[in-house]
């Protein structure tokens, strides 16, 4: 006779594998805080930009090695906080933000609370949510208007504080554009496993190259573009639906 399992015992360990690349992205993001606070803000802006590769990785690599977790899932949470919600925050202030008092820690705390509220809100819709679309901006991406465009500014020698008012912009806007009801594409129908077009490998290609022409600027406007499309699409999808409610004749 077959034991049913009982759901309240839980099973001691953890997987390594997903949860290295978990811990590297958490470590990435202590270490871009860590490199502000001694001014050196491209190396904070890099490590920032390796935590997205790296939180990339620990969810895919957790599905394709069937090793996926409660515990995992949580520890993820976790780590995308402090690596794209408090270290971009605190780079950010040290660089510019500082400059303006009150307003610039208002813009930062801003961006950090936003970030928290990002990842509750979809934790609690995971299961239930449309896959195709991320309600809010992500904090991957929010993340990385930030180091990156850090990062553009220190490779064109602009000094924080001429541009801190820009600066509380973007941290502040980038923070309401998580909590937003704004969609976004989420990427996750393509099939990175199967047969792709040919047209979409020379497209891949291409965008590599266009990258490495200057990485900062491109990933900084790459970025910039994503989050902007949300309430474009928002816009776009308002007016169609007030053109054909125009076209449909009278009851």
């Amino acid at each position: 006779m077959d034991e049913t399992p009982d759901p309240r015992k839980t099973h001691r360990g953890i997987y390594l594998l997903p949860n290295l690349f978990t811990t590297a992205a958490l470590f990435a993001g202590f270490y871009a805080v860590l490199s502000a606070t001694q001014g050196h803000f491209e190396a904070a802006a890099i490590a920032i930009l390796t935590a997205q590769f790296l939180d990339g990785f620990d969810g895919r690599i957790a599905r394709l090695t069937n090793t996926q977790s409660a515990f995992g899932a949580e520890y993820d949470s976790l780590s995308d906080m402090v690596a794209f919600g408090v270290a971009p925050s605190l780079v950010a202030y040290h660089w510019a933000l500082g400059a303006l008092g009150k307003i610039g820690w208002l813009a930062a705390f801003i961006f950090t609370a936003a970030a928290a509220l990002r990842l509750a809100r979809f934790n609690t819709q995971v299961g239930i949510a449309d896959k195709r679309y991320f309600q809010g901006l992500p904090s991957p991406p929010a993340a990385a208007i930030i180091a990156m465009g850090i990062w553009t500014a220190q490779e064109f020698g602009v000094e924080g504080q001429d541009v801190s008012w820009l600066a509380a912009f973007l941290t502040a806007g980038a923070g309401l554009l998580m909590v937003s009801n704004f969609r976004y594409y989420s990427f996750k129908q393509i099939n990175l496993q199967g047969r792709v077009p040919f047209l979409l490998a020379v497209m891949m290609m291409l965008g590599f190259a266009v990258v490495f022409i200057h990485p900062p600027l491109v990933l900084f406007l790459m970025a910039l573009t994503y989050a902007v499309s949300g309430p474009a699409w928002t816009l776009f999808r308002l007016k169609g639906n007030r053109d054909r409610r125009r076209r449909e004749p009278p009851a």
